[in-house]
């Protein structure tokens, strides 16, 4: 990692995470296989903080470490990279074993549980699809109605209010570092006697 940390892909250690070396490749890991509109690919990074965006508006009450979920939602893909859902379909368990293995490494390093809990889980997804339908429409050439079929309709949020405009890596970077520190000033601290 540019960090200077070397992370073994098999056996992550969250002592060997970086939230500088996330963001970092987050930013240059493209959405769509870099099949969208615009100068500059969609990004994991800028995915992750429209996700988190409708999450937080979806959940008005979710905790800072909820939020903080739904940022880091795709945080392992900063090593493994994006892969489309039908070819991790194909692929199958040993894909799955290694993200789940990053995404414990991850969310210990910050402080969060391992893994976030099914409710969580699925709330997270559900803010995911939203993104997914509006990244369909807007960047990478779906029909409503073609994007309607695999992703739904959102509900209660539009296009509007999400940051779709796809933007320069490092901008995406820098969102997204800001982001998070934000979000990690919000959570509680253990106090010591």
């Amino acid at each position: 990692m540019l960090s200077g940390r070397r992370l073994d892909l098999l056996d992550p250690s969250p002592l060997d995470v970086e939230i500088s070396d996330i963001a970092h490749g987050l930013a240059r890991v493209a959405r769509w296989n870099g099949q969208t509109r615009g100068d500059h690919a969609f990004s994991v990074a800028q995915h992750s903080l429209m996700v988190e965006t409708i999450f937080r508006e979806a959940n008005p009450s979710a905790s800072a470490c909820d939020l903080m979920m739904a940022l880091l939602h795709d945080a392992p893909e900063y090593v493994i990279g994006d892969m489309i859902s039908p070819f991790k379909a194909v692929v199958g368990g040993g894909y799955k074993v290694v993200e789940k293995r990053l995404e414990a490494a991850v969310h210990l390093r910050f402080g969060l549980s391992a893994h976030p809990s099914r409710d969580l889980k699925a709330r997270i997804k559900k803010a995911d699809t939203v993104a997914a339908f509006f990244e369909a429409t807007e960047l990478a050439g779906f029909s409503v109605a073609e994007a309607r079929k695999f992703f739904g309709l959102p509900r209660g949020i539009t296009r509007d209010r999400l940051p779709v405009e796809p933007m320069a890596a490092t901008e995406a970077q820098a969102r997204f570092l800001e982001r998070f520190h934000a979000l990690d000033a919000l959570r509680p601290r253990a106090t010591t006697p």
